[in-house]
């Protein structure tokens, strides 16, 4: 069953991602994170509500920082999907685990300190490849399918990736003090909101479309429903090896963007992007067990 879990998680992420880049015809990116955030509050306050956890923390600095990283992602990823095809920007955004992988063998040789009772560590080979191997990927897919136009779209979608590696450390940091995911996840939607609202006096305010805002609403709805269902997940694979299973099993989000991203979007995406995606897709699964081995306990990327 958690293998289903994650499968309908990445499937409600990827549609999360259509109703986003509907309604970037209508709002800008500041406001569909406020309003994302607006959303999720309401639902977690009642599912903490209906979980008896209690929305009080004794680390208001941690989730602070969660939510700044967080957020930055967040607008990023929004920003990446108003202006690339749907199936770029998902792709861009899961490359948060080779991220995660490249801070792994970064953290290990700025951690070491020479001397005799502590030699030089691995170079851990396997893990360089596979960073490598990830970024080779997303060469090959912004070229083909970027013009001049969308590539400063395309390193704001790889710096997605980037600040949500960022953000699923913290979150890592947060589980191991005991911290409830429901608590974990409205600070972040609490944050959304304040940051997206804070982002709208700069960016300014869109005039209200009519009936068109109701894409507002599945967005924080779809976002909320594959957070609960990516924890189902989790919570439902007992051995490292279900982990591993539900954990490359989010890579299913990138099929079902690009399925849309041609059905609905009309989208073209030549053979050697269509390759480059491949070599993310297989870069993140590989980062993703490595990551394990040298790291039990690492982030689930949440989307």
């Amino acid at each position: 069953m958690q293998a289903l879990w994650m499968v309908l998680a990445a499937f409600l992420f990827a549609s999360m991602g259509v109703c986003v880049k509907i309604a970037s015809d209508f709002f800008n990116s500041a406001e569909l994170v406020c309003y994302r955030g607006l959303i999720g509050m309401a639902i977690l306050w009642l599912l903490a509500r209906s979980q008896k956890v209690t929305l009080a923390t004794q680390y208001p600095g941690m989730h602070a920082w969660r939510s700044l990283v967080g957020v930055a992602s967040l607008g990023a990823w929004f920003y990446a999907i108003a202006h690339l095809p749907l199936a770029t920007a998902m792709t861009l955004n899961y490359m948060s685990s080779v991220w995660i992988a490249a801070f792994l063998v970064g953290g290990t040789l700025l951690a070491w300190r020479p001397s005799a009772a502590s030699p030089r560590p691995a170079l851990q080979g396997p893990l360089i490849l596979t960073v490598l191997t990830g970024f080779v990927g997303v060469v090959l897919m912004l070229r083909p399918s970027l013009d001049q136009n969308q590539a400063f779209a395309g390193m704001i979608g790889l710096m997605s990736g980037l600040t949500a590696a960022f953000a699923y450390m913290q979150v890592v940091a947060l589980s191991r003090l005991g911290e409830p995911e429901s608590r974990t996840v409205f600070y972040f939607a609490v944050g959304s909101a304040v940051a997206g609202g804070g982002a709208m006096l700069f960016t300014g305010v869109s005039d209200w479309p009519g009936w068109q805002a109701l894409w507002l609403l599945p967005i924080g709805v779809l976002a909320a429903g594959g957070q609960l269902c990516m924890t189902k997940a989790y919570a439902s694979a007992k051995t490292q090896r279900g982990t591993l299973v539900v954990a490359n099993l989010q890579y299913s989000g990138i099929v079902f963007a690009a399925v849309y991203s041609v059905l609905l979007f009309g989208d073209k995406i030549p053979p050697i992007g269509w390759f480059g995606m491949a070599l993310i897709v297989g870069s993140g699964i590989v980062a993703t067990i490595l990551r394990a081995r040298a790291a039990p306990g690492a982030p689930a990327e949440e989307h």
